[in-house]
């Protein structure tokens, strides 16, 4: 299971997933995608998480939190495990800004 399923916060309501099906841009989200979405849903069942294909966009997350806050980040030419700490870095994003 991986440790980003595990360390998702309560304060995160969705996951959005924007990348491209084909593009080179896109492959360690697609990677991402295949490996750690199981462990995602299973660790937590009522998150929304979504996965966008769509020809030639470029590859990016949108976290929605709490009250309707959002963030994004870009997600191009980076391998799966770079994905992951991105992630992990935007979800944990709006729980470390409300703490301090």
């Amino acid at each position: 299971m991986s440790n980003f399923a595990k360390q998702i916060p309560k304060a995160v309501k969705e996951i959005r997933l924007h990348f491209c099906q084909t593009s080179g841009h896109s492959a360690g989200i697609r990677k991402f995608v295949q490996s750690s979405y199981p462990s995602i849903k299973k660790s937590n069942p009522d998150l929304k998480f979504l996965i966008r294909e769509a020809s030639d966009i470029s590859p990016r997350a949108f976290v929605r939190f709490e009250r309707g806050a959002e963030s994004q980040i870009q997600l191009a030419d980076l391998s799966e495990s770079q994905v992951s700490s991105e992630l992990s870095k935007l979800v944990n994003s709006q729980t470390v800004s409300k703490a301090q």
